[in-house]
């Protein structure tokens, strides 16, 4: 059991609105990933927590098709759908501070809403070109789950926005690749970075010059 039976009491609390189904699609595998028991756990639990909430678990090597269908390259990952995929991912498990980003994304899927600024949903109105958010993160950094739940509101209400959570000790090799040296850390597009919980407009005007 990983989650303490307070906290267990908090998220059912929090999950009692919850108004449309939400889907936990778990990939994992039995041997060489340390961490896809433990995460594996944790959405079992959670999904324990509301009658609102299913969970499916996928075999990476044996489920291919089904990691194909999600865009999931690597695992632990975990897909949070409604009655579609929003392009909302997990790839580590979200534990410590992270574990805000799991039920804020719960519950905005299951609500239906994204919150963002009339600016930012006019901006994402216009895109003609798919956008891909990177948000590096670790469990000990209480800025990460700001700068994650932007980017999983952007992808909750945008069809171009694809939008993962990136525990960056699990990956190392991702994080040498993108040089995160602090974090959070955005990568958007594999071409522009956003350092730190950026404010919306600064996300934006980044999100701009990935296009440009």
């Amino acid at each position: 059991m990983l989650l303490q039976e307070n906290i267990k009491k908090e998220v059912r609390k929090q999950f009692q609105n919850l108004k449309k189904p939400v889907r936990i699609i778990v990939f994992t595998q039995k041997m060489e990933c340390q961490f896809c028991k433990d995460t594996h756990s944790l959405m079992e639990e959670l999904a324990e927590l509301s009658d609102k909430i299913s969970i499916e678990v996928y075999d990476f090597i044996d489920n291919a098709d089904k990691a194909k269908e999600y865009g999931i390259d690597k695992i632990p990952g975990v897909v949070i759908a409604g009655e579609k995929d929003f392009g909302i991912k997990f790839y580590g498990i979200p534990g410590g501070y992270e574990f805000t980003s799991l039920i804020e994304a719960v519950t905005s899927v299951s609500m239906g809403e994204a919150d963002l600024e009339n600016d930012t949903r006019t901006f994402l109105d216009s895109l003609t070109e798919d956008i891909h958010l990177q948000v590096f993160v670790t469990p000990t950094c209480p800025y990460c789950p700001r700068a994650v739940i932007l980017a999983h509101h952007m992808a909750l209400y945008s069809d171009k926005v694809k939008a993962d959570m990136v525990e960056v000790t699990e990956f190392p090799h991702l994080g040498n690749k993108y040089q995160v040296q602090g974090v959070p850390r955005t990568v958007i597009n594999e071409t522009e970075f956003a350092e730190g919980a950026v404010p919306e407009g600064m996300m934006v005007e980044k999100i701009k010059a990935a296009m440009s």
